[in-house]
């Protein structure tokens, strides 16, 4: 066994190398003047290997798609026995499937795109749709960040009579039942519907169902521009919430979100190593939650 590691998220790549006791080597990336790619991976290290590739689609979205792609490719052009993907972020994970008439259906092909590089199992985590791993032909290992956010729950509260755990739109619902078992059951819970509109892209809060009280708890899959969460979080403070915590397993972090999420009214912010924040991006109500041990261990369980 052998692991390919992201270099745009090195500090994960090793983790996971550290828990499963394997050799770690990098690509070799050349990015030419007009953008293109060059991939290269030893042939030497690669022949005859269980090859594991961790890559999570980063911006620039559409060229680490690419990348994934290539990566996949030279893998098995190296002479690989099976090459499994470890993607805990896939691009296109929100459009999976046709919005209006006459769109393209975007994660259907970048799906198509790496099963036809040579993939031969993909390990992806808290994917955005329950549908997601269907969309594949190849194995399928869907992880979740849950149980992380569980335990980080607990150690902010262990009184579960003061915690409400909130689902950012009806898409969450499902997402907070589960944490609700995580916790232990019975656990109070809040629900907020939003509207979006689909031409520009805007989204606002309709209304919320359940009980507001106590230390709030928002949990979902992705943070993007922020201005879902932040909505979200006015509701809450609002009506009566204590505090107001984030947990998100993907922080896309588009341009501009880490001003507007530091200059809120939110206590903290969990977020995973899914996806690398650079330096310059993170803040300090920022909290970053390691995956690493996730999908070690998985590999390990086959």
């Amino acid at each position: 066994m052998i692991l390919v590691g992201d270099p745009q998220n090195k500090a994960l790549s090793e983790s996971i190398a550290q828990n499963l006791s394997c050799e770690l080597i990098y690509p070799n990336i050349f990015i030419f003047p007009d953008s293109e790619q060059r991939i290269k991976l030893d042939p030497d290290k690669i022949l005859g290997q269980k090859v594991y590739i961790l890559k999570s689609c980063n911006m620039p979205i559409d060229a680490d798609t690419m990348q994934l792609a290539f990566l996949i490719d030279a893998a098995v052009r190296a002479g690989a026995d099976k090459v499994i993907g470890i993607v805990p972020y896939l691009s296109y994970m929100r459009a999976d499937h046709v919005f209006r008439t006459g769109e393209a259906s975007p994660l259907e092909i970048v799906i198509k795109l790496i099963e036809a590089a040579g993939l031969n199992e993909i390990i992806i985590v808290d994917p955005h749709s329950i549908k997601i791993p269907e969309m594949f032909k190849i194995g399928v290992k869907s992880l979740s960040a849950l149980s992380l956010f569980a335990q980080k729950i607990n150690e902010i509260e262990p009184n579960k009579e003061n915690i409400t755990i909130v689902a950012p739109d009806m898409g969450g619902l499902r997402r907070i039942g589960q944490i609700d078992q995580l916790l232990g059951g019975s656990i109070n819970k809040v629900t907020i519907n939003k509207d979006r509109d689909y031409n520009s892209g805007a989204v606002k809060v309709a209304e919320y169902k359940g009980e507001i009280r106590g230390r709030c708890f928002i949990v979902d899959d992705i943070i993007s521009t922020g201005k879902t969460i932040l909505q979200a979080v006015e509701v809450l403070t609002d009506n009566g919430a204590e505090e107001v915590y984030v947990l998100a397993t993907h922080p896309v972090f588009s341009k501009g979100s880490n001003k507007l999420l530091s200059d809120s009214k939110v206590k903290k912010i969990y977020v995973t190593n899914s996806i690398p924040v650079s330096d310059s991006e993170s803040y300090e109500k920022l909290g970053i939650l390691s995956i690493s041990g996730l999908i070690a261990e998985s590999i390990t369980n086959g």
